[in-house]
C-alpha cells in the first residue's frame, strides 16, 4: 500500500513537472521553425532548427543594447539593494529599539503598497530631479522597490546567527562595522543568493515603471524591446518567440547558478525569522 502510495506521488509529481514544461518546449519550437511553418504541422514534433531566427531578431529589435540596459540596471539595483538591505536588517536586529522596530514595521507596510498607485508622483519626482532616460535613476528606484521586502529576508536570516560570530571578531580588533563585512556577512549567502534571484528578477523583467520612466529608445530594456518587436512583428510568431528565449536567456542562467542557495535562504529568512 505504502510502495503504490509513493508511486503516486511520483507520477503525479513527474506529470506536474511536464506539464510546466510545456510552454516552454512550444515557445522554443515557435523559435526554431521557418516562418511558412505553423505549429505541429503535420505530425512532427520537432521543429525545423531553424537558428537564424536568434540572429534575426536580436539584430531587428537591438536587444545587443536592450540586453547592456537590462544588465547595468538589474546588476546596479541589485548591488545597491544587497548593500543597504544587509546592512539594514542587521542593525534592526543586532541593535533592536523602538526606532529600529519602527521603522521595521514602516518597511512591511511598504510591501503592501501597489507600485502602480505611486507611478504619478514617482514620475513627477523624476522629472523635477532629471530621471528620466538615466540608467543611475531606474536603479535607485528599482532598488527601492526590492529593498523592503530584502531587508525583511536578511532580518529573519541574521536573528538565527548566533552572536558570538561577530563578538569574537570584535574582540580580536575589529569594530561592528568590519565584524559585519568580514565576517558575519560571510554567512549571509543563502539569503543573499535568494535575494539576488528574487530582486534580480523582479528588476529583470520590469516591465509597468520602465515604460513610464525609459521613454528613448536608446534606454529600453529587455521587456520593452520585446514588446515592441511583438507590436511589429505580431504575426511571425518564430521571431516574436526568437526575441522572447533571448530575454528569458539571462534569466534562466542565473536562476540556475543561485538555485541552490535559494530555497535555504528563502527557508530560514521567512520563516525562522
Amino acid at each position: 500500500m505504502n510502495n503504490t502510495r509513493r508511486l503516486g506521488k511520483y507520477v503525479l509529481v513527474i506529470s506536474m513537472s511536464l506539464l510546466s514544461l510545456i510552454p516552454f518546449y512550444i515557445l522554443l519550437y515557435l523559435a526554431l521553425n521557418k516562418p511558412s511553418r505553423t505549429l505541429f504541422n503535420g505530425l512532427s514534433l520537432l521543429p525545423d532548427f531553424n537558428f537564424s531566427n536568434f540572429s534575426e531578431a536580436w539584430e531587428t529589435s537591438k536587444m545587443g543594447l536592450a540586453t547592456m540596459n537590462s544588465l547595468i540596471i538589474t546588476m546596479g539595483g541589485s548591488v545597491l539593494i544587497i548593500l543597504v538591505a544587509s546592512s539594514a536588517g542587521y542593525a534592526i536586529v543586532r541593535y533592536s529599539n523602538k526606532f529600529h522596530q519602527t521603522v521595521f514595521n514602516v518597511l512591511l507596510i511598504c510591501m503592501m503598497i501597489p507600485a502602480i498607485i505611486i507611478t504619478v508622483p514617482l514620475y513627477t519626482l523624476m522629472k523635477s530631479i532629471g530621471g528620466i532616460n538615466t540608467h543611475w535613476a531606474m536603479i535607485l528606484l528599482m532598488a527601492s522597490n526590492g529593498i523592503p521586502f530584502s531587508i525583511f529576508l536578511y532580518a529573519g536570516f541574521i536573528k538565527v546567527l548566533p552572536r558570538e560570530i561577530e563578538e569574537s571578531a570584535i574582540i580580536d580588533g575589529c569594530t561592528p562595522f568590519t565584524a559585519f563585512w568580514r565576517v558575519t556577512f560571510h554567512f549571509l549567502r543563502p539569503v543573499t543568493a535568494a535575494v539576488v534571484i528574487l530582486q534580480g528578477l523582479a528588476i529583470w523583467n520590469n516591465y509597468g515603471q520602465a515604460v513610464f520612466f525609459l521613454q528613448n529608445q536608446s534606454m529600453r530594456t529587455i521587456p520593452l524591446a520585446v514588446s515592441m518587436f511583438f507590436q511589429q512583428y505580431g504575426a511571425q510568431w518564430n521571431l516574436m518567440a526568437a526575441a522572447a528565449v533571448i530575454g528569458l536567456g539571462p534569466a534562466v542562467i542565473a536562476f540556475l547558478v543561485f538555485q541552490k542557495y535559494f530555497v535555504k535562504g528563502i527557508t530560514a529568512g521567512a520563516v525562522k525569522g
